[in-house]
């Protein structure tokens, strides 16, 4: 009997992917390839529909078998470079001896976005010093209206604490068939002006997204699959379309956030730097103790409260072309031969190539007219790309997306060689060593800002140019790698596998044990509305003393697909073996299990690694958790462990003032994860002993009277 499924999807820029995952074994059982459908009268929607369909027919299967599906998509993105945004009327609200500072902040005027293209902006304020009056909210609508404004932004100070005035304002825009977005559906914080244009963002794409989130919606249904469907978000969660046609501006980096969610769980990354490689580009992000980093993003230049993963973008990937003067390579990339019209020659047919000659080419895109390329006797040209040059070096492995054909690659570096006069290996490493330059100050970049340690750093490659960009920096830096497994589809696994997540960000000042729990429920209330299972939720809670934030992320798996990760359970030999690998750069390294919930292990490490003074070496002390599936979700050196039971807290109280900070700042408060059964919550973002011991009480509910868990802490 045939199981359930999940689907991916992954829109880009020139392709549509699909891929089917057994829900059980997520093992791939069809996947499929379509031209985006960027010329249809349904836009990229057609290609979804498309692919959708030769996807269940292929694999045999049909509707009823679908459990998930999900998709990334580049639609917001693309909508805001390309200028397809909507004019916007903001209203702005406010009372109080404030109201010139509320109306500086809330009037943004035009907002710029690339290429000179920009958000037209319209500006009425509504003084709420006697309440909101209907009439009145009419009257700026008309005018609106009157002006060709058919959206809406409705934005008040300290709205995030009493929203009702700029719900009103929408519920009085929807009677009179307009859109709008409220600056607290976007964000709980206080910072008005950057609320504001975040909302006036979102509210620019709402007609586009709602139009492409209502077409895919609608061809899902007419698939008959009754699994909601699910969009990639920025942060590398998922949420259900509903949603999309609130918040589009929360899948900005859905495409970037598709790759890395496929990394996170399918390749079970603890610490290390994910590189997505395509033709044009890669997209560089960091994960730390088996979780994304996210930050605010940039958007068109201007600061917002939409979190997204921290990316880097680089303009090398697989077919970055090479330019050259006077016999010497002098820059690889950003132009990619896809933008030439031209076929890799590592990937031409050996005997087309034959007797070709050296010849220089341009773009579309470029005045210069330097950029190599070789003239077969048939006057077709190939362009000597990134992914030639790591092929000829060795460096690209057999069988990977990115390996060429062998007497096609010599045949290419043998004319290049007789041209420059100079040895073919030299020609490919100056190739490869210009790429690896530009990708290297971007890695280097997350290593110092993350405080990410070399010794069990691992470079982690996906899409199909990942072998030609990966193996050549990893060995220029001196770490360890590996190619992801069905690199080329990561993105398209990852939206198959995503976690629902949703953050919730308050501005207040000195928490009270209330406020945190407030907030906390909040974003689990969240994850749950957005698709995710209550029983699979995670929260986190950071407390930002100096910003006086407090910010709770909930992230959890969907109601049908409760995993914790991808693969089979491990056993404590293996997770040992596992863990001991993972720090094998340490000199006589042993681990003892310390802690076992049959879900999350705890073990005990000792080692030796050289000493500053010659010929002698320190002892290492290091904790390390580690789940059934492999993915190190901590790692800490000099960190004291202690197991306990519910009912002492008493201890865990005195555990905590053990291992507080004293110096001239005052009292800072340990690291601390408690391991509770199949959930290690972590507690290091709360700044005082009562916040973290109110929600370590929290967190210990669900356990009985004499259920053990333990308790990791680590000074600062």
């Amino acid at each position: 009997m045939a199981g359930k499924i999940r689907i991916g999807i992954d829109v880009g820029g020139t392709f549509t992917d699909a891929i089917a995952l057994d829900n059980d074994t997520y093992e791939i059982i069809g996947r499929k390839k379509v031209h985006t459908t960027h010329q249809a009268k349904e836009g990229v929607t057609k290609g979804v529909i498309d692919i959708l369909n030769l996807l269940l027919k292929d694999i045999g299967r049909d509707a009823g078998d679908v459990v998930f599906i999900a998709h990334g998509t580049t639609q917001a993105t693309n909508a805001l470079l390309e200028g397809d945004v909507a004019d916007i009327g903001v209203v702005g609200m406010g009372k109080g001896i404030g109201t010139a500072k509320i109306k500086a902040d809330t009037d943004v005027g035009e907002i710029a976005l690339e290429d000179g293209k920009s958000i037209k902006t319209s500006y009425r304020f509504l003084n709420t010093e006697k309440g909101l009056e209907r009439e009145h909210v009419e009257q700026v609508l008309e005018e609106f209206r009157r002006e060709g404004k058919y959206v809406i932004v409705a934005s008040e100070a300290f709205s995030v604490d009493d929203p009702s005035n700029e719900r009103k304002v929408s519920r009085i825009a929807a009677d009179h068939d307009m859109i709008s977005t409220a600056s607290h559906e976007l964000s709980k914080l206080y910072g008005l002006k950057a609320r504001t244009k975040t909302a006036v963002i979102n509210a620019s794409i709402l007609p586009k997204m709602m139009q492409t989130a209502s077409m895919t919606e609608q061809a899902v249904k007419d698939a008959r699959i009754k699994a909601p469907l699910m969009i990639m978000r920025s942060d590398g969660g998922v949420m259900q379309v509903g949603e999309v046609k609130k918040r589009p501006i929360l899948t900005v980096l859905s495409g970037p956030a598709a790759g890395v969610a496929g990394a996170l769980m399918y390749e079970k990354i603890s610490d290390g730097i994910f590189l997505e490689v395509g033709g044009t580009s890669t997209d560089i992000s960091a994960i730390q103790n088996g979780k994304v980093i996210t930050k605010y993003s940039k958007i068109g230049g201007h600061n917002t409260y939409v979190s997204s993963l921290d990316i880097h973008t680089v303009g090398i990937g697989g077919g970055s072309m090479v330019r050259y003067k006077n016999r010497s390579v002098i820059d690889t990339g950003p132009r990619s031969s896809h933008i030439a019209g031209l076929e890799y020659a590592c990937f031409a047919d050996p005997g087309k190539l034959k007797g070709a000659k050296v010849v220089s080419v341009s773009t579309p895109r470029d005045r210069t007219c330097d950029f190599l390329a070789l003239e077969g006797r048939d006057k077709t040209r190939y362009a000597v790309t990134l992914t030639c040059a790591a092929n000829f070096l060795g460096l690209v492995e057999e069988g990977d997306y990115a390996k060429g054909n062998e007497e096609s690659v010599k045949t290419v570096f043998g004319i290049l060689e007789e041209e420059f006069q100079k040895p073919a290996g030299d020609l490919a490493w100056d190739i490869v060593n210009i790429a690896a330059g530009k990708v290297i100050p971007a890695v280097e970049e997350f290593i110092k800002e993350y405080s990410l340690s070399r010794n069990y750093l691992v470079l982690t490659g996906g899409g199909g140019g990942a072998g030609a960009v990966v193996p050549a920096v990893a060995k220029k830096m001196g770490l360890k790698y590996r190619i992801a497994e069905n690199a080329p589809v990561i993105a398209t696994i990852g939206a198959a596998l995503a976690m629902v997540r949703e953050t919730v960000e308050r501005t207040v000042i000195n928490p009270s044990r209330e406020d945190i729990l407030a907030i906390r429920r909040e974003a689990e209330a969240g994850a749950i509305r957005l698709g995710a299972s209550p029983s699979t939720i995670e929260v986190t809670v950071d407390i930002d003393a100096a910003k006086n934030t407090v910010t709770a992320v909930a992230i959890g798996a969907t109601d049908l697909s409760a995993k914790a990760s991808v693969g089979e359970r491990l056993g404590p030999g293996q997770l040992k073996e596992k863990v001991i690998k993972a720090f094998d750069q340490y000199d006589g390294i042993k681990g003892e299990l310390v802690f076992d919930s049959g879900i999350l292990y705890a073990f005990h490490l000792t080692a030796q690694k050289p000493s500053r003074i010659p010929f002698m070496k320190r002892k290492i002390d290091m904790i390390c958790v580690i789940d059934s599936s492999g993915v190190i979700r901590f790692h800490g050196e000099n960190a004291d462990y202690l197991e306990l039971i519910k009912g002492d807290m008493e201890k865990l109280e005195e555990a905590l003032e053990e291992h507080m900070k004293f110096d001239e700042s005052g009292r800072t408060s340990p690291e601390i994860y408690l391991l509770i059964s199949g959930k290690l919550a972590d507690l290091s973002g709360l700044d005082s002993p009562e916040q973290i011991l109110s929600l370590a009480d929290l967190e210990l509910k669900g356990l009985k009277e004499e259920e053990p868990y333990l308790a990791i802490m680590k000074k600062r």
